[in-house]
């Protein structure tokens, strides 16, 4: 049987890649809730310039808005990267029942900090896909620095 994990993971990492065409950093995220995909997102700051507008702050209001309400208890967020502090701050809000992440962000990551910003009922899985993730990050970078 295919790893669930995964499979949505997946789903995540092809929202990035909407997003990377877009010129965007290429961060995905999906939520989940009873195997449904409720809510789908993509780096969109540039498109909106907004420096808030993350994949993860956009699927949050995106799901919340689907559900009708501002919590996600019952919810599991697939990220292709760790969320920022912004980001973390939003999902423990929203008392998110499950974080499932890619890579991880040592510099700019919300749990690798080991900050407070973990709802102590969320459980938190990293490292799904962590390879794919982090080389669509590395990749868009690479092409950055290169045209410079």
């Amino acid at each position: 049987m295919i790893n669930l994990d995964e499979m949505y993971m997946r789903k995540a990492l092809s929202e990035a890649r909407v997003g990377g065409q877009k010129d965007e950093v290429p961060v995905g995220a999906i939520i989940i809730k009873n195997r449904e995909i409720i809510a789908k997102a993509h780096n969109l700051c540039i498109c909106l310039c907004d420096p808030t507008a993350h994949a993860e702050m956009q699927a949050i209001t995106s799901a919340c808005s689907f559900l009708g309400s501002r919590y996600l208890t019952e919810c599991t967020m697939y990220s292709t990267l760790e969320p920022c502090i912004m980001c973390a701050g939003a999902l423990y809000w929203s008392q998110i029942g499950r974080l499932v992440y890619g890579a991880s962000d040592k510099k700019l990551g919300g749990f690798s900090r080991k900050t407070q910003l973990i709802h102590p009922k969320t459980k938190i899985t990293s490292g799904v896909l962590e390879y794919e993730c982090g080389e669509i990050i590395s990749d868009f970078f690479k092409k950055k620095r290169k045209f410079k």
